[in-house]
């Protein structure tokens, strides 16, 4: 859904010294071409995987003069911008989830479809990986967690299969967790909703980078950074990241007036204008070219007024 990303930062992006923050930089598509269509614009560019920001700063290299890339998680935006002394910017981005380079290189375990290390961290610098979390973990807490990241309804049954097999042996490599699913799973369960792995991957991945923690902090932080009349776009690729975006945007967009007020004073009159009729989707023609823009969801926002 790259066109319609920039058409809708595009009238915010025509102001006179206008910034955008690509606040999920990954190999740097997104941002070469809000570069390429805003030839004034100054790009600010973050993502916590080293190896994205290099590959991305070869890309930009063009564009240098007029980029700042920074090695930060997207819910740091306040601090980046404190940083490089920006008090408010007319663009932000976000395209969450994991990145083409993440997925396509096997040895970062964040594709099922492959056998690799069970990592999944975003960044390899710090923090658990997925191996240790499913080692380490009570099973409660596995459990917990299969259920509100992967929407798993057989959570129990994973849990206790993935129990009694590290205890012969710890897990290390994503194509045992595959086949310890499989055979943990009802015959009814697998034959719906495609590879019966897919929701434990999303769960792990979810809770190794703490992604959802992360994005509560960053929607707020990153509309507080918005200047009047700037804008934000959002693409999400499951329904907890979309809720999230969802619920941030039309809290927004809604009066916090007590009820009953005649007239609405301007500091309850809503911050933020919604540019999409909910979430759109990738066209047919798009989901052909590219298989992994089929889950997306795309909601856009303005700011219209100050802070109260």
């Amino acid at each position: 859904m790259l066109r319609r990303t920039l058409d809708l930062l595009a009238p915010a992006l025509e102001t006179p010294g206008a910034t955008v923050v690509d606040c999920t930089l990954g190999m740097g598509g997104h941002s070469e071409a809000l570069l390429s269509a805003s030839p004034a614009v100054r790009l600010i560019g973050l993502d916590r995987d080293p190896a994205a920001l290099e590959l991305a700063g070869e890309r930009l290299a063009p564009y240098a003069d007029r980029t700042s890339l920074v090695h930060a998680v997207y819910d740091e935006l306040p601090d980046v911008l404190a940083r490089l002394g920006v008090p408010t910017v007319q663009g932000v981005l976000f395209d969450l989830g994991v990145s083409s380079l993440q997925l396509d290189e096997a040895d970062r375990g964040f594709a099922y479809a492959q056998d690799a290390p069970l990592d999944m961290r975003m960044d390899q610098t710090k923090g658990l990986s997925a191996a240790e979390v499913l080692n380490t973990y009570a099973p409660g807490d596995l459990v917990r967690i299969l259920r509100a990241y992967g929407e798993e309804k057989q959570a129990r049954r994973i849990v206790a299969a993935v129990v009694r097999e590290r205890e012969k042996e710890p897990f290390t490599r994503s194509a045992r967790l595959v086949e310890v699913i499989r055979e943990a799973l009802p015959q009814a369960a697998k034959r719906t909703g495609g590879n019966p792995a897919k929701r434990t991957f999303q769960a792990l991945r979810i809770e190794v980078n703490g992604e959802l923690a992360v994005l509560e902090r960053a929607l707020p932080a990153a509309l507080d950074a918005l200047a009047v009349g700037g804008r934000m776009v959002v693409l999400a690729y499951h329904s907890l990241e979309d809720r999230l975006v969802k619920q941030v945007f039309a809290g927004g967009a809604s009066s916090t007036a007590p009820p009953g007020l005649p007239v609405v004073p301007e500091q309850y009159q809503p911050r933020l204008k919604l540019l999409t009729r909910g979430a759109e989707q990738a066209s047919e023609e798009e989901i052909a070219q590219n298989r992994r823009a089929a889950p997306v969801r795309l909601r856009a926002a303005q700011r219209i007024r100050e802070a109260g």
